[in-house]
């Protein structure tokens, strides 16, 4: 094998990169970046980039702490193609010379290493990441880019797909520039969102390649004088914006570990006691892949415009059922539909897999698959049905997150305890400041009522 470091700058002299961004990301997935010039390669590469921890944002650091060392990954390099010259290299944050375990890269890295390391596996990957294109009004209100896109079944719609082909066209060109096979480009559910597919990879390209594609898609919507946002529910009538998950695992050598005909989905049993850790989890987990106050207004609601949620609201698995939280559309992957769009995709990951794991190590069954549509059943028959509910607040969440051992094992040691528990911290002050802040609903019902 050659040096990766040698390899990346003739990489980047052959595509004439000028400045590299050497980009890390805090707790809740914001990406933190700085501009190195070429001239200093060898010194960005030597030491990393040095940042105030504690002014990029929640990543366990006071304003007395040594600086965070963002140390770049040279696979992970990056030519931005909207602007030529200039090109991402993701980071790992270091901390006087050691990994941080406060970083949710450094951590599903961890994990990735001690998967390939114990049991030979690599754990692989492909999202699917749902938007919004809005603008801003003369009035300064949001509203939808395109003032057209009114029907009440916009999913597919090609006059809405093709209103929207400078944007939807310029992503994929960038996406198969950049090599990652985009393969489909579409109007979603929602009115005025969007999705763009391509192909799967390793957990950890995959996490870089979500952070990437949200900013991308971000500067490419201001640059056209459009807002984009992955929120989950920016509207209250209209479909919210998911991260659904595929997931796989294979051996080093490149043999599917999750493809088999031990049930009629065509899963192995392997992989069938994985999809059983991921329901024994389902709930616990759901601080970290639904992560924000906003996030439990997408799960679990009544029907918006277009007739239906889309979003899991129930602990369950089916084929090819989209009213249940884990579905098989093939042999060998399997979908988590519940992650959504404000997720941190390396926590997020690093929570499927420790949840599967768990089911692998404690051979669990996933009993028998739903085929109903979950969303015609009144709670009683769901409940007969021993199916569980996700939790329907951020601090419910986060109350049955910090109780699960196997979580609070796979995310890691911090100075003076576990991350979980800095983690869940620092969501509850997120919800305690919403729960604070008294809005336009309250003031509207209760201004009179008494």
């Amino acid at each position: 094998m050659g040096d990766p470091r040698e390899e990346l700058r003739e990489r980047a002299t052959a595509d004439g990169i000028e400045f590299f961004l050497a980009m890390f990301v805090d707790l809740h997935g914001k990406p933190c970046a700085k501009a190195i010039p070429f001239s200093a390669f060898d010194m960005l590469m030597d030491g990393g980039a040095g940042f105030a921890g504690y002014a990029a944002g929640d990543l366990g650091q006071c304003p007395s702490d040594p600086d965070i060392c963002a140390v770049p990954d040279p696979a992970s390099y990056t030519p931005l193609p909207w602007k030529p010259g200039v090109a991402v290299l993701h980071c790992d944050p270091h901390v006087d010379g050691s990994p941080w375990p406060y970083s949710p890269r450094v951590i599903l890295r961890r994990q990735l290493e001690e998967l390939a390391e114990q049991r030979g596996w690599v754990f692989k990957t492909g999202i699917e990441l749902e938007y919004s294109l809005l603008r801003r009004g003369a009035d300064g209100r949001l509203e939808f880019a395109d003032p057209l896109d009114t029907s009440t079944k916009p999913c597919y719609e090609v006059k809405g797909l093709t209103r929207m082909w400078d944007h939807l066209s310029t992503v994929s060109r960038h996406l198969n520039t950049l090599g990652w096979g985009n393969y489909a480009n579409d109007h979603e559910d929602g009115t005025g969102q969007f999705e763009n597919n391509w192909h799967y990879a390793d957990a950890l390209t995959t996490a870089d390649r979500a952070i990437f594609f949200r900013y991308m898609v971000h500067m490419l919507a201001h640059d056209a004088g459009m807002v984009a946002t992955f929120m989950p529910k920016p509207f209250s009538n209209v479909t919210g914006n998911g991260l659904h998950l595929h997931q796989s695992v294979w051996t080093r050598a490149g043999e599917p570990v999750f493809a088999g005909d031990d049930d009629p989905h065509g899963l192995s049993g392997t992989a069938r006691h994985f999809l059983a850790g991921l329901l024994e989890h389902g709930r616990s987990m759901a601080g970290l892949i639904c992560p924000t106050v906003n996030s439990y207004k997408r799960i679990g609601v009544g029907a918006p415009t277009s007739g239906s949620t889309w979003a899991p609201a129930y602990v369950a698995y089916g084929g090819n059922n989209r009213t249940v939280m884990l579905r098989i559309p093939e042999g060998g992957r399997i979908e988590h539909r519940g992650v959504d769009g404000s997720a941190n995709p390396y926590l997020a990951s690093a929570a499927l897999l420790a949840a599967g794991l768990d089911g692998v190590d404690r051979e669990l069954d996933p009993g028998p698959p739903v085929d109903d549509n979950l969303f015609t059943l009144d709670t009683d028959q769901v409940r007969e049905r021993g199916i569980q509910h996700l939790p329907k607040t951020l601090d419910r969440a986060v109350e049955e997150l910090v109780q699960d051992d196997v979580l609070r094992t796979a995310l890691g040691k911090i100075p003076g305890g576990d991350f979980i528990d800095y983690f869940a911290a620092v969501k509850q002050q997120e919800f305690d400041d919403y729960h604070a802040a008294v809005s336009d609903w309250e003031l509207q019902r209760y201004l009179t009522q008494a």
